[in-house]
């Protein structure tokens, strides 16, 4: 599969070009070796004429609809497959070339912009010292949160494969930097060697079938954690190696880097809203496999430091504190010490390591019975007494010492912190069946938080009906409180409300979590509830809902119990699909702007408030590049700490490779530190055009709902104009296209931008 025309490549692209051509072909002699001349012969024919066609061939496309249509099923699911295979690769080659521009930009040391160089230059610049610096680092947390959405559909086994022919590219194929002209005979042969491998990588996946089934929540559960435990977990240390560098070498000093920057969440086994296959079942499932993973990795970093560290008894002299420890889990472990050969036992590094080990439950057969952690600080505290003793006699050996300390400090015993979400719309029907109140969601707001509070006093003690809102709600946050009580606190994340529109959604979720005993012991709500609001009407009410929250005395001492920090997420994708862009946008600006204002103006200005953004990954879903978004932020809608979705297909895309990972932290957390430093320009004189803003979002929506909503032969040419109808039939998700309602109104964002986005209408991204 090689181009016919004579694109123009700048010198800086040969390698891309190279790397292009290279998998283009080895794609099709997959094809003609493991399928057929015959297919091979049809996917060229349709391609060239494909080319022809864009080139203005008119005849062209007469041609391209005879050979479409000369094709049998099978055939044509062939082609199609080849030809996304095609443009998966060439993403994969992109992605491979910005590693390789990235790695040698950072080999030159230089402030590329979105780096850590950059942004610790632009502090400086503006007179920001390291003193200053380092209190600016300990507000710094960027937590993304991976979701589960179908636009990304690639098994596990898929991902592992496209890693490896990544790494072979970038290690391999152009090691030394050289153009395949100047390839000396050892780089050929080296070259001729990764290209065979590759071309096996293609084989097999091209013999693996894309889907086996319609993935389950399972399933998605274990797409996520490919990338926390094979990309993620590893490049963490590295993050926070690479910005010590950056100061030393903007600042010439070394600062001591809280273990904060860096925190991971998921919605995936927990985000109930409208997905039957999500609760109580999926929540504990979840959590545990979780653990499980996290409690592997920490094994195979101690077994790999029990390998490394083999420094004999007679040769150092151990710290006071490492031997104490190791004295005690000789004297408290003795089955644990049956266990370690005696060749060992004048090594008391390794000897230490296996009783760490088998707390983290590598003793098979024992059920987790040797003492396991119950924190992740108890583990932290072995590790740091290890860490010390190195250092007293000359350090030898703490490097990955510390990269573990760092990977316990950011990932716990929990991995990710698990977020749970649910429709309000379920908790008014659970509280309207606790209540025996079957016109509550008739009520006022007003009548509702009076209903609400009276309750709150003595939570009714009820027998919920089978399969109800209130069963499945109540059996739902005692796997939350069971969760925690079993994988420590940080396990569970927050608790979000979906389509928030009033103080009371909020106010439900205490009296459901104090019914089903999720409290902690003092007997207050273990949660932290964040409204999520998503139409335009409600991120207008946004403030006023949070006034009245915080006016509110039951919730204000919520509030006071849970450190006096309240969550707001914020909804980017069904604002956009209920106003349009311009007006979206412009409602979440104005939003968080009164958002804020509401929080400094409350008491004595002691809360806090962290928006929660749910951004997804095409322009119409909030998607674009981070550091242009945070930037934008109005004042004090930060303060150093970002949450954020990752949806869908912008996980492999930001999360993919290692370094492609590692430039993802450092952009998000680069830009963190400079919006948190340093005033936008141009702030002072956002009075004079917010006028200008609000006139084009109301025009805008006006123009959009027009069209959308407004025009009754407008689902028919939605259907026609895209492939909605193949997208509510595929199955690359576990949750259903829609929601009970029908139109517009009853389809979720996600298919709803990507049947635009499929036909390249990109209607969402610029009507109105």
């Amino acid at each position: 599969m090689n181009e016919l025309r004579d694109i123009q490549w700048r010198p800086e692209d040969q390698s891309l070009r190279d790397d292009v051509q290279v998998l283009g072909r080895l794609l099709g002699d997959v094809l003609e070796d493991l399928e057929s001349k015959a297919l091979f012969a049809h996917v060229e024919l349709a391609r060239q004429t494909s080319i022809r066609r864009h080139a203005g061939d008119d005849a062209a496309s007469e041609r391209f609809e005879r050979i479409l249509q000369g094709l049998s099923v099978e055939e044509g699911y062939s082609v199609s497959r080849a030809f996304s295979t095609y443009f998966g690769l060439v993403n994969l080659a992109e992605h491979v070339d910005r590693i390789r521009r990235w790695r040698r930009s950072r080999d030159a040391r230089s402030a590329e912009p979105g780096s850590f160089l950059a942004a610790l230059e632009a502090l400086r610049a503006s007179g920001v010292g390291a003193d200053d610096l380092s209190a600016i680092l300990e507000s710094i947390q960027f937590t993304p949160v991976f979701t589960a959405h179908p636009t990304e559909a690639i098994r596990r086994t898929v991902l592992v494969k496209e890693q490896r022919i990544a790494r072979t590219m970038l290690e391999r194929l152009h090691a030394n930097g050289e153009s395949p002209g100047e390839f000396s005979d050892e780089s050929r042969a080296e070259r001729a060697a990764a290209i065979a491998s590759i071309r096996d990588e293609l084989g097999i996946a091209w013999q693996t079938d894309e889907h086996f089934h319609q993935p389950s929540v399972a399933d998605e559960v274990e797409h996520v954690l490919f990338y926390l435990t094979n990309v993620v977990y590893q490049v963490v240390p590295e993050v926070y190696a690479h910005l010590c560098e950056s100061i030393e070498q903007v600042y010439a000093e070394r600062i001591e880097l809280p273990g904060t920057l860096l925190r991971f969440a998921s919605w995936v086994g927990g985000d109930m809203d409208g997905n039957p296959h999500v609760g109580a079942d999926s929540i504990r499932s979840t959590l545990a496999r979780q653990h499980e993973l996290i409690m592997r990795c920490y094994r195979t970093d101690v077994r790999a430091l029990f390998d490394y560290l083999s420094q004999s008894d007679n040769r150092i002299t151990l710290g006071a504190e490492f031997a104490r420890r190791l004295d005690r889990y000789r004297d408290t472990m003795p089955e644990v010490l049956g266990d370690i050969p005696s060749r060992y036992l004048g090594m008391p590094y390794r000897t230490f390591l296996w009783f760490v080990w088998a707390r983290l439950g590598g003793r098979p057969g024992t059920a987790g019975d040797d003492n396991p952690y119950d924190s992740a600080d108890e583990l932290v505290d072995d590790l740091h007494a290890l860490e010390r003793s190195l250092a007293g006699h000359g350090s030898t050996g703490t490097r990955p010492v510390a990269d573990l300390i760092c990977r316990v400090g950011t990932f716990g015993l929990h991995l990710a912190t698990l977020d749970v979400r649910q429709d309000s719309a379920v908790h008014r029907q659970a509280i309207a069946e606790a209540l025996a109140e079957p016109g509550y969601d008739d009520m006022a707001e007003e009548a509702r938080l009076a209903l609400l509070e009276t309750a709150l006093g003595a939570p009714p003690n009820v027998r919920p009906a089978a399969g109800g809102a209130l069963e499945r709600t109540l059996d739902a946050m005692k796997a939350i409180r069971d969760g925690r009580l079993r994988h420590g606190r940080d396990c569970i994340g927050l608790y979000i409300v979906s389509m928030a529109e009033s103080a009371d959604d909020i106010l439900a979720v205490l009296l459901l979590a104090r019914m089903a005993g999720l409290t902690d012991d003092s007997g207050n709500v273990a949660l932290d509830v964040a409204p999520l609001f998503e139409t335009v009407e409600d991120l207008k009410r946004a403030a006023e809902t949070l006034r009245t929250l915080l006016g509110d005395p039951i919730y204000a001492a919520h509030l006071e119990r849970r450190t006096r920090h309240q969550y707001i997420m914020l909804g980017y994708s069904d604002s956009n699909k209920e106003a349009g862009l311009a007006a979206s946008r412009w409602a979440l600006q104005r939003a968080q702007a009164e958002l804020v204002d509401v929080i400094e103006a409350h008491a004595d200005g002691t809360l806090t408030l962290t928006l929660f953004h749910g951004r997804g990954g095409t322009i119409s879903r909030g998607g674009g590049k981070p550091r242009n978004g945070i930037l934008a932020e109005p004042p004090g809608a930060l303060r150093g700490r970002l949450r954020v979705t990752e949806q869908g297909e912008i996980i492999g895309q930001k999360y993919g490779l290692p370094e492609m990972a590692l430039r993802t932290f450092e952009a998000v957390t680069g830009a963190l530190l400079e919006r948190s430093a340093i005033d936008p320009p141009g702030e002072a004189a956002l009075h004079d055009w917010r006028p200008v803003a609000e006139l084009v979002a109301e025009t805008s929506r006006a123009f959009y709902r027009a069209m959308v909503y407004e025009t009754p032969e407008f689902m028919e040419y939605f259907r026609a104009a895209t492939p909605i109808d193949v997208i509510e039939r595929l199955r690359i998700g576990s949750r259903p296209p829609a929601r009970v309602r029908s139109g517009v109104e009853g389809l979720r964002a996600i298919p709803w931008v990507f049947a635009w986005t499929q036909s390249r209408h990109l209607f969402t991204g610029w009507y109105g």
